[in-house]
This record gives structure tokens, C-alpha cells and sequence, in this order.
């Protein structure tokens, strides 16, 4: 690995490290919407190894999105339930080559990304310390 790449990775594993809960929950979703975008345009051109690769990752991504869930939480069980509904049909998508399901994955997906990113950065605003007024 050549040094840019290696300082390129340094970069992500640091970006990871220190970000808050909340950024490492979009920055999930954000990599989650890429890869079924990939693994869309991977079926849509015939590239079934590059379209497995894509759509595999995506259903690590949702494992983990499901794993974190925790019972204390209001809508932790609707919220478990789509994460599997979304996971079967990722896998249906990527064993049936159907890039039709991969596209009512990313329809799934692409709200749920908008909302949490709008409740990360609702957080974010809250933090922040109100401005001084002159």
C-alpha cells in the first residue's frame, strides 16, 4: 500500500473513532445507500461478482444496524422488524440478480437516511452553545 492510501485510511479509521454515536449512525446509512447504489448499477451492467460484493456489504451494514438496536427503546422493534424485511430483500435482490429489489432496497433506505441525518443534525444544533448577543 502506497503512502497515500495508507494516509487515506488513517483518515477514515480516525473520522470513525471520533465521531459521535449519531455521525457513526449516518455514516452507516450514508455507506448503506452507496453500496446498494453500486450493487444496482453492478446488475444493471451484468457485473453479477462486483453486484455480490456491493449487496453483501450492504447486508453487513443493516446486521449491524440491527445489532445496535436496544430493547429500551420505543420503536426498537418496528424499527428491527424493517431492518430484516430489508436485509431478505437484499439477499433476494443479490441471489435473484434482480436489480428491480435492489431498487425497492435504496427506495426503503434513502427516507430512513434522510431522517436520521435529520435527527443527527438536530442533535448537533442543540449542542452547540447559543450565540452571545452584542
Amino acid at each position: 500500500m502506497n503512502a497515500a492510501l495508507r494516509a487515506q485510511q488513517r483518515y477514515r479509521d480516525d473520522a470513525i473513532l471520533s465521531a459521535t454515536p449519531e455521525r457513526l449512525l449516518t455514516m452507516l446509512y450514508d455507506r448503506l445507500l452507496l453500496d446498494i447504489d453500486r450493487g444496482e448499477a453492478a446488475q444493471r451492467a451484468g457485473d453479477w461478482t462486483a453486484a455480490n460484493a456491493q449487496l453483501q456489504h450492504a447486508q453487513s451494514i443493516v446486521a449491524e444496524l440491527q445489532s445496535s438496536l436496544t430493547d429500551g427503546w420505543d420503536g426498537a422493534a418496528g424499527l428491527r422488524a424493517l431492518y430484516t424485511f430489508l436485509a431478505e430483500t437484499l439477499i433476494g435482490a443479490n441471489i435473484g440478480r434482480d436489480p428491480e429489489r435492489t431498487r425497492a432496497a435504496r427506495d426503503l433506505v434513502a427516507p430512513l437516511r434522510e431522517a436520521w441525518h435529520a435527527a443527527a443534525d438536530s442533535l448537533a444544533g442543540a449542542a452547540r452553545p447559543a450565540a452571545v448577543l452584542a
